[in-house]
């Protein structure tokens, strides 16, 4: 069993109550199913659980080179210099992160409303990068962007090898076809 989830903003990725917080277990009432990767509580989007140990490795080990792209909403507007250092791969001090594929985007349209908002300051602008890594270091986005001068302000991921968020409401979850994740299968 592969499911697919659209993670809010806030909710850890487990099932364990923790007093205070909301959990995996807030939105998916399906037994033994575990993450296959994690989001940050504070990072929202696609996350995939499955029941299949095996398949969990495969969809989180980077040696199989799955793809995880990301919309990052940053304080400043990036310039092609900054891009290219993201897309080259960016020295993090302990690892360098491997090369990834960095451009501008605009808002993504089907984007949900964050709860809370990200904070609105008049004086310094925002903007939105699409970020496609694979690899998945804690937090690499994040230090990504602020090692290049642009630090993030909000994370989604919003696919992970074939598989988009895109059409699943916030909170929302679906059984999918495991094959469908890599190309060609």
């Amino acid at each position: 069993m592969l499911i697919a989830l659209n993670k809010p903003f806030g909710v850890t990725c487990k099932f364990t109550p923790e007093p205070g917080r909301r959990t995996l277990a807030d939105f998916i009432d399906v037994p033994r199913v575990y993450p296959a990767g994690r989001l940050d509580t504070d990072s929202e989007g696609l996350l995939l659980l499955t029941d299949d140990g095996a398949l969990q490795a495969r969809i989180a080990n980077p040696r199989h080179k799955l793809s995880k792209v990301y919309w990052a909403q940053v304080e400043g507007v990036p310039d092609d210099a900054a891009l290219a250092a993201l897309g080259k791969g960016v020295d993090l001090g302990e690892f360098v992160t491997k090369p990834a594929e960095a451009r501008l985007i605009d808002e993504p349209a089907q984007l949900w409303p964050r709860d809370p908002p990200i904070r609105y300051r008049a004086k310094i602008p925002t903007s939105w990068i699409e970020l496609t890594l694979r690899e998945g270091k804690n937090r690499q986005v994040r230090r990504m962007t602020a090692r290049v001068g642009f630090p993030t302000l909000r994370l989604v991921r919003a696919a992970i090898g074939d598989i988009s968020v895109t059409g699943l409401a916030l909170g929302e979850w679906k059984e999918i076809d495991a094959a469908s994740i890599w190309t060609g299968t």
